[in-house]
C-alpha cells in the first residue's frame, strides 16, 4: 500500500511539474503577444491532467486601470454552439431525440416547412452546418444597428426566412449557419419543455458551478469592453432568440471547468462531448462533428471551436487523448491574434 501511495504521489508531482512547465511557456507567449498588442486584453485558461493554469494581460477597457483576470467576463461568441451541441447530445443520450430525426416535429408550429423541405433536414444536419437553409443577413443588420445587430432578430424574422424557403440549394454541403443553431435551441425547448436559458443552466452551468457564466443578465463589474477591428468600443450583445448560436458570456475560470468536464469520460457532459466529436461532415477542407471542428495531424486529434462577435474573439481547443484543453478570450474582434496564439502554443509546446 505504501509503495502504491509513493507511486501515486510521484505521478501527481510529475503531472504538476509538467503542467507548471507548460504554463510558464504559455505565459511567455501570451506576454509577448500583449507587448505587441497592448490595447488588446486577453485571458487564457489551460488544463492538463486536471491541473489548471491561468494567465491574463490588459485592462477591462482602454479607459480602465482594472486588470483582467481569470474571472473577467468576456463574450464566448460562437463557442456557445459547442455548449448547444453538447445539450443536443445529452438529449440523445436521454432518449429524448435521435440525431437522425427530421426537424419537422420538433420546431414550433409557427414554422411551416415547404413541401420540398419536409422530412429532409435532420437534427444532425443543423448541428453540422449542412442543412441548406438560408441564413441571416448580418451585413444588413450591422448597417441598421452596428452595436446590437442581432437585436432586431425575432421569431417573426426567423419564421419569415424559414417559411419562405422553397429549396435547399446546398443541402449536404458545409455552410456556417446561425439559423441552424437557433433552431437547435428551439428543438431543445420543445423536448425539455422549458427555455434554453433554463436548460443550459440546469444541464451545464449549475452542475459545473460555472457561477460566472451568464445568459440573460450579464450586468457585472468585472467585464471587458469589446472593441471592433478599428478600435471602436463595442457593446456586449443582448440576449435574444439567437442565444443558442452565440450569446453566452463567461470567463476563463468557468470555461476550464467546462473543459475538465468534457475531458472526463465519466461525466454526462464528457459522454455527450464524445458524441459531438464523431465525424458528421467531411470534405477536402474540413471535418466536422456536432458544432466541433476536428483537426488531425500525424500525432494528434484536436477538437476546436472559435468565436467572433463585433467586439470580441474566442477559441476553445482540446486533445482528449493527451488530456489537455485551452480557452483563449480577447476583447477585440481579431481572429488573427487568436489563431496565431493557438498555433504558436500548439506547435511550440503541445504538439
Amino acid at each position: 500500500m505504501r509503495t502504491s501511495l509513493k507511486i501515486l504521489a510521484a505521478l501527481l508531482v510529475s503531472n504538476f511539474s509538467f503542467a507548471q512547465d507548460i504554463s510558464k511557456k504559455i505565459d511567455s507567449i501570451i506576454n509577448a503577444n500583449y507587448q505587441k498588442n497592448p490595447d488588446v486584453s486577453i485571458s487564457v485558461g489551460f488544463v492538463s491532467n486536471n491541473v489548471e493554469y491561468f494567465t491574463a494581460y490588459g485592462n477591462l477597457s482602454k479607459d480602465s486601470q482594472t486588470k483582467v483576470d481569470k474571472n473577467t467576463l468576456f463574450e464566448i461568441a460562437s463557442i456557445t454552439k459547442i455548449l448547444t451541441s453538447n445539450l443536443i447530445a445529452q438529449a440523445v443520450i436521454e432518449n429524448r431525440i435521435k440525431l437522425e430525426d427530421y426537424i419537422d416535429n420538433y420546431i414550433p408550429k409557427a414554422y411551416v416547412l415547404n413541401k420540398n423541405l419536409k422530412n429532409k433536414i435532420k437534427i444532425s444536419d443543423l448541428a453540422s452546418h449542412q442543412s441548406g437553409l438560408p441564413d441571416i443577413d448580418f451585413a444588413k443588420l450591422i448597417e441598421i444597428d452596428p452595436q446590437q445587430p442581432v437585436s432586431s432578430i425575432t421569431e417573426e424574422t426567423l419564421t419569415t426566412i424559414i417559411n419562405n424557403c422553397t429549396e435547399l440549394k446546398d443541402y449536404g454541403k458545409y455552410r456556417y449557419s446561425t439559423i441552424g443553431y437557433t433552431l437547435l435551441g428551439l428543438i431543445l425547448e420543445k423536448v425539455y419543455g422549458k427555455s434554453y436559458d433554463k436548460i443550459i443552466k440546469s444541464n451545464i452551468i449549475n452542475p459545473l458551478k460555472m457561477t460566472n457564466t451568464l445568459t440573460i443578465n450579464f450586468d457585472v463589474k468585472n467585464r471587458v469592453v469589446g472593441y471592433n477591428p478599428d478600435g471602436g468600443a463595442q457593446e456586449l450583445f443582448n440576449w435574444n432568440i439567437t442565444a443558442p448560436s452565440g450569446l453566452i458570456k463567461s470567463n476563463a475560470s468557468d470555461m476550464v471547468k467546462y473543459l475538465k468536464a468534457v475531458l472526463n469520460n465519466e461525466t454526462a457532459i464528457g459522454k455527450a462531448a464524445m458524441m459531438t466529436e464523431e465525424i458528421f461532415y467531411k470534405d477536402e477542407k474540413r471535418q466536422l462533428g456536432l458544432g466541433t471542428n476536428i483537426m488531425k495531424d500525424e500525432k494528434n486529434t484536436l477538437y476546436q471551436k472559435s468565436g467572433d462577435l463585433m467586439g470580441q474573439s474566442s477559441l476553445i481547443c482540446y486533445n482528449r487523448a493527451k488530456n489537455w484543453g485551452i480557452i483563449i478570450l480577447i476583447n477585440q474582434r481579431n481572429s488573427e491574434i487568436r489563431n496565431k496564439l493557438l498555433n504558436e502554443i500548439y506547435n511550440t509546446i503541445l504538439k
